[in-house]
């Protein structure tokens, strides 16, 4: 990769380091690959918006790295990715955390395919990628992350079944969601528990205005 578009490439990957700079040369090296493989990719499945495809490190890849500004997981800690998409929040995660274990789950093949091969390709040995339903998944996690899945009671009823009682981490077992918007309504019945941050708290970049982490302990 030269000239020009190395240097945007550069440029843009960079943006990860700035935030989490002491990634080993192999985190280095896996999130570097993303963005040629989710452009080959999307040129053949739309797993991300094609005019955003240029904005994938920051509108993708650092938003979902912000449940790793708020907790880091320990070692052997599972957590499950609902309605996993094209890999978002999931394949991010899984290179931060690579001694954790990451099962991503969506009800449209096309997407879960797209985050085997990914995973494949750039060698993350923790990560599981599965067709499946959330109401069908039976097992057992620490944390459930998910990003602008579902409003928060509706995923709540589906996965709350799937939350280990053993804690492992600094925070209680629950749910992380990357949500954007007026979330009042949607926490309301959660209001005594439910913790909700602002992005702009992790990240400068204009583009986290108005967009949060809703964290749930189960």
């Amino acid at each position: 990769m030269g000239g020009v578009r190395g240097w945007v490439f550069f440029f843009m990957v960079d943006i990860i380091y700035k935030y989490f700079p002491n990634l080993t040369d192999e985190q280095k090296a896996q999130y570097a690959k993303l963005d040629e493989l989710y452009r080959d990719w999307n040129a053949k499945i739309n797993v991300i918006s094609r005019k955003d495809i240029d904005n994938l490190y920051e509108h993708h890849v650092l938003h979902s790295l912000a449940i790793a500004k708020a907790l880091h997981f320990k070692a052997g800690t599972k957590i499950m990715d609902f309605g996993c998409g094209g890999g978002f929040p999931g394949i991010p995660l899984a290179i931060m955390f690579p001694e954790c274990e990451f099962k991503l789950i969506d009800g449209t093949g096309k997407k879960i395919r797209v985050c085997q091969e990914v995973a494949t390709a750039i060698g993350l040995k923790n990560l599981k990628a599965e067709h499946l339903r959330g109401e069908d998944e039976k097992g057992k996690f620490d944390f459930i992350v998910s990003r602008a899945v579902m409003p928060l009671p509706d995923m709540v009823k589906i996965v709350k079944k799937n939350v280990s009682k053993e804690q492992r981490n600094a925070m209680p077992n629950g749910i992380f969601c990357l949500k954007g918007g007026d979330l009042q309504g949607e926490v309301h019945s959660f209001r005594n528990i439910v913790e909700q941050t602002d992005l702009t708290s992790f990240f400068t970049e204009e583009w986290f205005k108005e967009k949060h982490l809703v964290y749930l302990p189960i």
